[in-house]
């Protein structure tokens, strides 16, 4: 019997007149399927909802005219610009949203898009639109409620517009926009919830009373530009604000006493300012408070004793000011704190006293840089979540407690620069945290021995990136246990009197890329794997891969007398180094260096290599240092260096070179520092110059020289050797004469050597 199917209704199958499918069944329709009419009825009140949407005519052209189609990503294909991509219209069919977003458009934001009297929604944004925003564009729109203009390339002043009545969002954000925002900017802007103008080069002051026109602010973002002079007053009357954010921008001043009435904040961020004075106690009323950030400033005083009041605190970042005094007990009522960055104040008292036990959540700790004593406090094992520890820089004392392997997350530890001892058990217990990445401690230990052995290879930091052990006089030799950890990128072991070798299987590291041995008492030659690094030998290992994966920014310290002259987000933006200064190291610099053709900065200064300079260096296009001071190099410069086009720092003083200083390339641009101490260099920038040889005249009187000796007699070579002759017998000939003057001769050496060894 023959299988019953169900007819395909033409119903299933129906497209209205702009070809988009209404309907389309294409599998058997059930008996109770509803009756056909009813789908052309659908059909008919679709073709006149359709009719009714036709775009206007006007809009139509405007939007047509005012962006180049052809270079876009734009589908705008269809008749009806009410069925184009991005556009939206109302009954009578006029646009009222236009929504660009990531297109590719380019030009100016023309002004053609001021004839769409009924947009509400305007978003140009993630594209790559440029020049000048035109006011009378904005204030044609009198009914725009959103504006989204943010990561472009607009430049010029910030419109000084009044929005519309009706504007509630406006984002101008990532951006060139110059010049200053005037008060006169929100005046009429009664419903605005939104203002973003963050990433541009906006200055003057800030807007004051920028909630006496409107009350329903939510969110002020001014962040990355060039605002100066003090906060105004204004934030308490904005009863509804939520996030206020002006960081990274010239301010000074207090913190706006008005702020801490302003009751529905949740962030505020006011990072690298020059904000001074302390934080108010009052700060305890902002209860719906999550985010505080006021770091890189000049605050003063010590933490609010009622700080824990703010108990859905999430992110307090308040390091780099100058914070006082101890840390309020109440702090650890903060039960919600996933971030805690206190480093790099004044703060002080017994860290052991605190219990960290009821910061369950706390995944970020540093206290780095201030004045803590005591011992790291057992309860902060009991925070389980914690990935990163910084404690450095502190009066802490003792040894590395076992406990510590309980925080299984933990990848980021900076204990260095206390008062820490048994560098042994260190390493040991710390080798059982097997998610550590990153691991300083510098400045510790002091005068024990680096531990090394075989019992050690392969034990832990498997995933070990970089390791700092620095200024710690350790002993020893480089561990072998080293040998093993094949993900270690950053390796610094600076400041210590480490003897031996540098050992080979350093260049079988796969990831390895800097390298600080500096200051230590390393001998023998340098070991031609060091020059087989793959990180600095093959593009593919070159290249990052990582994606912030620093928990905690590293400091690297390059002088005295700044501690934050430089900071890395990303281990990958360290620089891909080798530093071996000051040891005794000797021999001659392999040729094989010319392979690390991805190397940024070369320093084998203050050793004993000897021979010339390789020209194999120059195959180091990217090295932007080089020093080969205090050596024993000789020979000429090789002209070859020129191709270090990137080269700022070099300094090849103090060796046994000679020769002119390569003419016509950028070694002539360095200072004179950088070449002396090679009495045989001369010429730019030194200031003796080489002499000049085989002139013209030179040519001449050497030939007339050559033909009076050809032709004369050699009266020079006969005076000499009359001379010899005369003077040999005439002190030789009585020694061997006469008996009496050979006994008085002796006798004058004999009373010579008594007086100078008497």
């Amino acid at each position: 019997m023959a299988e019953k199917v169900e007819p395909t209704s033409v119903c299933n199958i129906l497209e209205d007149n702009s070809g988009i499918a209404i309907a389309k069944r294409t599998m058997a329709v059930p008996s109770h399927t509803m009756p056909c009419g009813v789908f052309f009825m659908f059909f008919f009140w679709s073709t006149v909802i359709s009719t009714n949407h036709a775009c206007n005519k006007a809009d139509h052209n405007s939007l047509w005219s005012s962006f180049d189609v052809p270079s876009s990503a734009l589908n705008w294909s269809s008749s009806d610009c009410c069925h184009w991509e991005g556009i939206t219209c109302d009954k009578d069919g006029r646009v009222t949203h236009l929504l660009l977003p990531s297109k590719r458009l380019q030009g100016s934001v023309s002004r053609s898009l001021g004839n769409l009297m009924h947009l509400s929604h305007l978003n140009l944004s993630h594209n790559q639109l440029s020049g000048p925003l035109e006011a009378g564009l904005i204030l044609s729109l009198s009914f725009l409620e959103i504006l989204d203009l943010s990561y472009n390339l607009l430049s010029g002043e910030v419109p000084l517009f009044p929005p519309s009545s009706y504007i509630r969002i406006v984002d101008l954000s990532s951006n060139q926009f110059n010049g200053t925002i005037p008060s006169s900017f929100l005046q009429h802007a009664g419903n605005l919830s939104s203002l973003n103008v963050s990433k541009n080069h906006i200055s003057g002051q800030m807007p004051s009373s920028i909630c006496l026109y409107s009350s329903l602010v939510r969110v002020f973002d001014f962040s990355y530009n060039n605002f100066s002079g003090s906060i105004p007053l204004g934030l308490g009357t904005c009863s509804k604000l939520e996030v206020f954010r002006a960081g990274f921008n010239s301010l000074s001043g207090t913190l706006p006493s008005d702020i801490y009435k302003a009751q529905a904040l949740e962030e505020i961020s006011l990072p690298s300012n020059k904000l001074f004075g302390p934080i108010s106690d009052r700060i305890a009323n902002l209860t719906s408070l999550t985010i505080l950030e006021i770091y890189f400033n000049q605050l003063t005083g010590v933490l609010p004793h009622q700080i824990g009041k703010l108990s859905k605190l999430k992110l307090m970042h308040l390091h780099f000011n100058n914070l006082q005094g101890s840390l309020p007990p109440s702090l650890m009522n903060c039960t919600n704190l996933v971030e805690l960055y206190l480093g790099f104040n004044r703060l002080e008292g017994n860290i052991t006293m605190l219990n960290f036990s009821k910061l369950s959540q706390l995944t970020k700790l540093d206290l780095g840089s201030n004045y803590f004593s005591g011992f790291m406090p057992v309860s902060l094992y009991s925070c389980k979540s914690l990935k990163a520890i910084r404690l450095n820089g502190n009066d802490l004392e003792g040894q590395i407690q076992p406990e510590i392997v309980s925080l299984k997350s933990l990848s980021f530890l900076s204990l260095g620069w206390n008062r820490l001892t048994n560098v042994t058990g260190a390493i040991y217990i710390l080798m059982g945290c097997k998610n550590l990445r990153l691991l300083f401690l510098p400045r510790s230990f002091l005068g024990e021995e680096l531990p090394d052995g075989e019992a050690m290879v392969g034990l832990g930091f498997q995933n070990l990136r970089l390791l700092g052990l620095s200024d710690c006089q350790l002993t020893g030799h480089i561990p072998v246990w080293m040998s093993k950890l094949k993900k270690l990128e950053a390796l610094d072991l600076s400041t210590n009197r480490l003897t031996g070798l540098i050992p080979g299987w350093l260049g079988t590291l796969p990831n390895l890329f800097f390298i600080s041995l500096n200051n230590n008492s390393l001998s023998d030659e340098l070991p031609k794997e060091l020059f087989r690094l793959q990180a600095l030998v093959s593009e593919k290992h070159a290249t990052p891969t990582d994606h912030g994966d620093v928990e905690l920014p590293i400091y690297a310290q390059r002088t005295n007398h700044s501690i934050t002259a430089l900071q890395y987000n990303y281990l990958s933006n360290l620089p891909r180094a080798i530093y071996i200064r000051n040891n005794s190291l000797s021999g001659n610099i392999p040729v094989e260096i010319g392979q690390l053709q991805h190397l940024n900065e070369l320093d084998l200064s203050v050793n004993n290599f000897f021979g010339s300079i390789p020209g194999q260096i120059s195959y180091l296009t990217n090295l932007e240092r080089l020093d080969l001071s205090r050596n024993h190099l000789s020979g000429a410069i090789p002209s070859s260096l020129s191709n270090l086009h990137f080269l700022a720092s070099f300094s090849v003083a103090y060796n046994n070179l000679h020769g002119q200083v390569p003419s016509g390339t950028q070694l002539q641009g360095f200072n004179a520092t950088a070449f002396e101490g090679n009495p045989g260099l001369c010429g730019a920038p030194l200031l003796n110059e080489c002499q000049q040889m085989n002139t013209n005249n030179n040519k001449t009187t050497n030939l007339e020289d050559v033909h009076d000796n050809a032709n004369g007699i050699p009266w020079l070579h006969i005076s000499v050797a009359l001379g010899f002759i005369i003077g040999f017998w005439g002190v030789c000939g009585p020694l061997a004469l006469s008996r009496s003057w050979r006994y008085a001769y002796f006798e004058f050496l004999s009373n010579v050597k008594d007086r100078f060894l008497g």
